[in-house]
């Protein structure tokens, strides 16, 4: 599935975004989840901070 959406986001405004994963704690078990989110490319940077 992972390939269809790389696919779909190299043709029109699909270049626009940047995924985004990051390693995210959890306050009630401690243990860390990967969160995915889809950005535009001139927020990732502040996404990031």
């Amino acid at each position: 599935m992972a390939k269809k959406t790389v696919a779909s986001l190299q043709k029109g405004e699909g270049r626009t975004y940047s995924k985004v994963i990051r390693c995210v704690k959890s306050p009630k078990t401690g243990a860390y989840t990967f969160a995915e989110t889809m950005v535009p490319n001139d927020q990732v940077k502040d996404l990031l901070k």
